[in-house]
């Protein structure tokens, strides 16, 4: 076991604690108050001790710690009716998710009507080899984990009706695009079978034909050409970029870009930097940015795509603020508190994964600027990128936290219109914490923009619907979605047959009139990831 997972584990018994957001000037706050620490239980297993503390981290950075009740009320060690250490320390963090009301909704914020007895933003994972994994949802790997890592064929499926299967995107250096699969390709048969959506049983074997470690495929392009397609699964890393391009209609100059997750801004900044650079070389005029399914990821590469987006007139003015919890915000009041503090256990590493030095010895999370003023982040433009007249952003229920987050940011800036059905809605971050042989993500900090927005927790409203138009491949200009873009950046004008230059409706582009319906039900990160560390 890791040096500083054996301290988180072994130092929290003896802490405990009690304690939302704050306008940009937040009013004084009381001194943070430490509540009684529980007397220390002797013969205490490491999994009782775990569960003490993921409640005992929550009384301190949970965003809406101010609705948890004391240690003794809430008898984390109570939770043990289920066959796995794991699944109770993931009902205890369910529990610790609902606790807090939205009174706009008389739902817990956390309430995620999909999966009921799940967080909608808070998640617990079992490390692997000893290193938290960023990707891994209720102790499965999502396709391509947050930074691109694959284990799979490199490529997904969602069904028009019962007989039309489609690829619904193929993700880069895959199996998948070696075989030269593209998305909007039909699938007529797995491992010799005609595929179907139209059973239960037609369902299950499409899944488990997916699981496997190899899959012959039968499929048709959009042309009537068939081929087949023998893949072997493998890991592999993938480009965040599905695809980008630079789409003509009338006068305008359409810079496109469909951007899979924000991976962490060293593997992402030169295929972001590369596209806009393409972008400011061919006169770009407007942009769509295409997030159908981009749940999220890394807030520092986020930033980074706004200023890339962002005209430099915006310099020095307000992208965003962070806001954490009372209690977070005054760590820095008391002395006493800090050092009592459970993210005193937490030590802070650098990117290379050495302890940070700070005032003579190792900081820890408890020396980390949770304040208003020390968590505002200003624009700083990159690259040449200037004058767009439109950002248009294609999004979906998929597109959730980092996206959003971009989206929101720019709202009061610039044009900005959404284009597909409503977001995920996830204003909340995180940053992971270290319990035994566990990372916790719960949720710790909201965000708002320069304006004062971000209360967008049943997800961000549409100007312009639209269905996710499976038959056409990112980057086609008559895929449904991209052609209602395009539509309302040359005309200006938001209407339900609003046309192209060349006139043809936008209601004539899609083969599809209803929303495809997903076959794997395949799970995939979502949220928003903080890693900067300001210390005080």
């Amino acid at each position: 076991m890791k040096l500083h997972k054996l301290i988180a584990l072994t130092s929290f018994i003896l802490l405990s604690y009690a304690c939302k957001k704050s306008p940009i000037i937040p009013p004084k706050e009381p001194d943070p108050v430490i509540e009684t620490p529980p007397a220390p239980v002797t013969n205490s297993t490491r999994t009782q001790l775990t569960l003490d503390s993921i409640f005992i981290y929550a009384k301190e950075v949970y965003l809406w710690n101010d609705a948890l009740p004391s240690y003794a009320a809430f008898n984390a060690r109570g939770y043990n009716s289920f066959s796995s250490p794991l699944l109770n320390f993931q009902k205890e963090l369910f529990d610790i998710s609902q606790f807090k009301i939205n009174s706009a909704t008389s739902k817990p914020y956390e309430f995620y009507a999909e999966s009921p007895s799940n967080p909608k933003y808070s998640y617990l994972v079992e490390d692997i080899n000893g290193a938290s994994t960023v990707g891994i949802i209720n102790n499965k790997q999502a396709a391509v984990t947050v930074e691109g890592e694959g284990d799979d064929f490199g490529f997904d499926v969602a069904s028009i009706s019962a007989s039309d299967i489609r690829v619904k995107f193929v993700s880069a250096s895959s199996p998948a695009v070696a075989a030269g699969i593209v998305r909007g390709d039909k699938v007529l048969r797995m491992n010799g079978t005609i595929v179907s959506a139209g059973s239960q049983a037609g369902l299950n074997f499409m899944t488990n034909a997916l699981k496997g470690t190899t899959i012959k495929l039968n499929l048709q392009r959009n042309n009537g050409t068939q081929y087949t397609a023998d893949l072997v699964r493998k890991t592999y890393k993938s480009s965040s970029v599905y695809k980008k391009a630079v789409l003509t209609s009338g006068s305008k100059k359409i810079g496109y870009l469909a951007y899979a997750r924000f991976a962490n801004l060293p593997s992402s900044k030169v295929e972001l930097d590369a596209a806009f650079a393409e972008f400011t070389t061919q006169g770009t005029t407007d942009l769509i940015i295409d997030l159908r399914y981009n749940g999220g990821g890394y807030v520092e590469t986020a930033e980074h795509m706004t200023n890339l987006i962002a005209p430099s007139a915006k310099n020095g003015s307000v992208m965003y603020v962070e806001f954490y919890n009372s209690w977070m915000q005054n760590l820095e009041k008391s002395a006493d508190a800090k050092a009592k503090s459970a993210l005193s256990k937490q030590i802070l590493y650098n990117s290379s994964g050495q302890p940070v030095q700070f005032q003579g010895r190792v900081a820890t999370y408890a020396d980390i600027d949770y304040s208003v003023a020390g968590n505002t982040y200003k624009f700083e433009k990159i690259g040449s990128l200037n004058n767009i007249t439109n950002v248009v952003f294609i999004v979906s229920g998929n597109t959730a936290s980092a996206s959003e987050l971009v989206i929101n940011s720019l709202r009061p800036h610039m044009n900005v219109k959404l284009v597909g059905s409503r977001t995920y809605g996830k204003p909340v971050g995180f940053f992971p914490i270290s319990i035994d042989k566990y990372s916790v993500y719960m949720s710790s900090f909201s965000i708002q923009n320069s304006i004062g927005q971000g209360n967008y927790y049943d997800g961000m409203p549409i100007d312009i619907t639209g269905t996710d138009d499976v038959t056409r491949d990112f980057g086609d200009a008559q895929e449904n979605l991209i052609a209602r873009s395009i539509a309302y950046i040359t005309n200006g004008t938001i209407t339900a047959t609003a046309k192209n230059s060349s006139g043809m409706s936008t209601s004539s582009f899609s083969l599809q009139t209803a929303e495809p319906s997903n076959i794997t039900k395949t799970p995939s990160f979502n949220g928003m990831i903080e890693t900067r560390r300001k210390l005080k």
